[in-house]
């Protein structure tokens, strides 16, 4: 018998000299060639005559390891095989096809794995080569069991198989042969959809999803899918379709709700689009309490679920004041706990301090890890006084890492209770805090549900998120004496807390030696390279001229983003109308892996920050890299950090007070490369006046002390 690929199939190669063909279906064995000829005649005969006499072979290939024998030798066996096998009247010409592996690196084995189905088990296996293929994720079958063996459940396992080890597209070619067999199901449409996400397929991701919608209309992540991630990639009115279509097809389900609803961009276009969506909010925010019932347990639950999923994010990206918003959507938010909790929608009284007790502060978060929104919580734990205070911690979030250890080690107790809110609120309870502080309440959709109910006596939120959250149930805003406007109060519907200097004690990054150069990025050495590290969100249409204009006083500018390509068309007309390219000035990448984004970091020569919504975590790194930074504060606090931060630094002469100063000093450090190298000297200098702030923890605590004293004498 020659052992050969007669048909047209795909190709794959599994390493440098060796290309194999495959088919739609792929199975594999592991003859062990060591054992007496009789039996491992007897054994390839039974396995071959499996495969050939299998409904569906004519779809199949079968490779045989052929690790511990000849090329030459094994054709001699096979051929012994293929002659037994004809004078059965076994006809071997057609159906399946046998391909002989040899030689396999480690890579190769890999490779070909991502095309295998299933195994045959055989009495006797080169074990050792089993080992090395690390084939336990491979179905295996006996000999006997193998011909009940449907293909499309073969296809299946392996589609997911791939999916689960995130060979995206190995995982699609799978996935399509599988529809090509069976309709499949929804779960079939959103596995695939996530392959070309994962893949940045966004076009194929987006008709995944719409064609399982077709065949499942009333599949909810399927329309949860394609709606947050319309609006995501910058298609609103696409998203706000999509949602008032999944109203239509569940208009049970809640979630569909909030979005027809409340859906707003994640970047605007224009500045009147800002003005649209805002009133369009409004008046749904209106619609959407007005529709809201919770009289039976179905409302109920779904209306739980719901908010359970989103929260309301981008509305504060719109720089305005928030405050008369937050508080109907905060009434919105409590009602529904209230109505799902009951238990945990009464006032707590304050626990009495006993003799040798200490305060009880809870921290509860998602994000007790590495993460933008909390790392500065740690300098709160650390700098803490033991001898008045315990620290309880409630970790939500499913991610632990070095910095989970640290806030477990900063701790008296420390709990992991991922994904199970009813479990979180009542260790919470049980604990008897006086004082629960949320690091931020507007990104997490589960912690926002928790601080919708009365979990403690006192109630606090700090500027993880800086947005006043409008729940009545947060009885106090943690902010910063230097971020706040005077008429900050305004801004919250909670009651501001001052704290000093920035509010938070931020640990001092660890900063790398530069082990790279401009050109691994992409970047000219004689380019002045302007870092604009921020979310496509925090950039407001209205500002986009700022970039043109530095770019027309300085052609050797280059400006930095690193979230992608969304702000690309709005800077391509900001560059137009003053007579230039984006592509001459403008690089896009995406987010790099941690040491890279601090390599860039080091090899920028200016920060560039956002109007409206200043960097936060981003502007304290790169004034550890000791990059000049310019800003200009905004009205709000959140848009006012990076002004705190250099004026703690005692470096402000790179502070604007508005859009023309923004720009003179943004081309002033580009030219002047003495100047620029005397602020980055400064901030080097000044940097232990920033960073691990003790006085704002004893501002803290002060304030802890204050409250519960005030509490435990009414």
């Amino acid at each position: 018998m020659e052992i050969t690929n007669l048909n047209t199939k795909k190709e794959i190669s599994i390493c440098d000299s060796l290309t194999v063909k495959y088919g739609k279906i792929n199975i594999i064995i592991f003859p062990d060639w060591s054992q007496p000829e009789d039996s491992l005649t007897l054994e390839l005969e039974q396995a071959i005559k499996t495969v050939i006499t299998h409904p569906d072979s004519k779809q199949m290939t079968l490779f045989i390891d052929t690790n511990g024998i000849s090329e030459d030798d094994a054709n001699l066996v096979l051929s012994v095989v293929a002659m037994n096998l004809l004078i059965e009247d076994f006809d071997i010409t057609v159906g399946c096809e046998i391909t002989l592996l040899e030689k396999l690196d480690e890579s190769g084995r890999q490779a070909i794995s991502a095309f295998l189905h299933a195994r045959i088990v055989l009495e006797t296996e080169n074990s050792q080569e089993l080992a090395l293929f690390k084939i336990e994720n491979i179905p295996a079958y006996e000999i006997k069991n193998f011909s009940n063996i449907q293909l499309g459940q073969l296809v299946f396992d392996l589609s997911n198989r791939l999916f689960e080890e995130e060979r995206w597209q190995e995982a699609i070619a799978q996935y399509q042969i599988f529809l090509e067999m069976h309709p499949g199901d929804a779960e079939i449409y959103w596995r695939l959809s996530q392959c070309y996400r994962n893949l940045n397929l966004l076009d194929k991701y987006f008709h995944a999803l719409q064609t399982g919608i077709k065949l499942y209309p009333t599949e909810a992540r399927l329309h949860f899918s394609l709606i947050i991630d319309l609006r995501r990639n910058g298609l609103t009115q696409e998203a706000i379709l999509s949602a008032e279509n999944a109203c239509k097809l569940l208009p049970d389900d809640y979630t569909f709700q909030i979005l027809k609803y409340l859906t707003v961009p994640t970047i605007y276009n224009n500045q009147e689009e800002i003005t649209f969506y805002r009133q369009r909010y409004i008046q749904g925010l209106q619609n959407l309490i007005q529709h809201t019932t919770l009289k039976t347990l179905q409302e109920r639950n779904s209306a739980l679920a719901s908010i359970g999923r989103l929260t309301n994010f981008y509305l504060s990206y719109q720089a305005q004041n928030d405050v008369d918003l937050q508080r109907q959507y905060g009434q919105l938010v409590h009602k529904i706990m209230a109505a799902n909790f009951s238990q945990w929608d009464v006032p707590l009284s304050i626990p009495k301090l006993q003799p040798q007790q200490k305060i009880r502060i809870g921290y509860a978060s998602h994000y007790l890890h590495s993460y933008s929104g909390t790392l500065w919580l740690i300098g709160w734990l650390h700098y803490c006084d033991r001898q008045n205070f315990e620290i309880y911690c409630y970790y939500t979030g499913t991610q632990p890492d070095p910095v989970t250890q640290q806030f477990q080690n900063y701790s008296d107790v420390f709990h992991h209770i991922p994904y199970n809110l009813p479990a979180a609120c009542e260790q919470i309870i049980a604990d008897k805090l006086h004082i629960l502080v949320f690091p931020e309440i507007g990104m997490d959709p589960q912690t926002m549900q928790m601080a919708g109910l009365r979990l403690a006596p006192l109630q606090c939120v700090a500027w993880g998120h800086p947005v006043t959250t409008g729940l009545p149930t947060i009885d106090y805003f943690l902010s910063s004496e230097l971020m706040e406007p005077e008429n900050a109060q305004e801004h919250y519907s909670e009651k501001l807390i001052r704290l000093p200097n920035i509010g938070v004690s931020y640990p001092k990054p660890y900063i790398p030696p530069v082990i790279k150069t401009r050109s691994d990025f992409g970047l000219k050495d004689d380019a002045v390279i302007y870092l604009c590290c921020q979310a496509p969100f925090k950039y407001l249409p209205q500002y986009d001229f700022i970039f043109a204009e530095i770019a027309n006083r300085l052609p050797q500018a280059k400006f930095v983003f690193l979230r992608g390509t969304l702000l690309e068309p709005r800077l391509k007309r900001a560059f137009a109308a003053v007579g230039l390219n984006t592509e001459d000035y403008c690089v896009f990448l995406n987010i790099p892996e941690r040491l890279d984004y601090l390599m860039i970091n080091l090899l920028s020569d200016v920060y560039l920050d956002t109007f409206t919504w200043s960097g936060g975590n981003t502007t304290l790194e790169a004034i550890a890299c000791n990059l000049p930074i310019v800003t200009c504060p905004g009205e709000f606090m959140r848009g006012r950090h990076s002004d705190s931060f250099l004026k703690m630094l005692g470096v402000t002469d790179t502070i604007a007070q508005n859009e023309a100063e923004y720009i003179e000093i943004a081309v002033k450090l580009g030219l002047d490369q003495a100047w620029r190298g005397a602020v980055a000297e400064r901030m080097s200098q000044n940097q232990d006046r920033l960073f691990d702030d003790k006085a704002c923890v004893a501002g803290l605590e002060a304030f802890y002390k204050q409250v519960c004293s005030k509490h435990f004498s009414t």
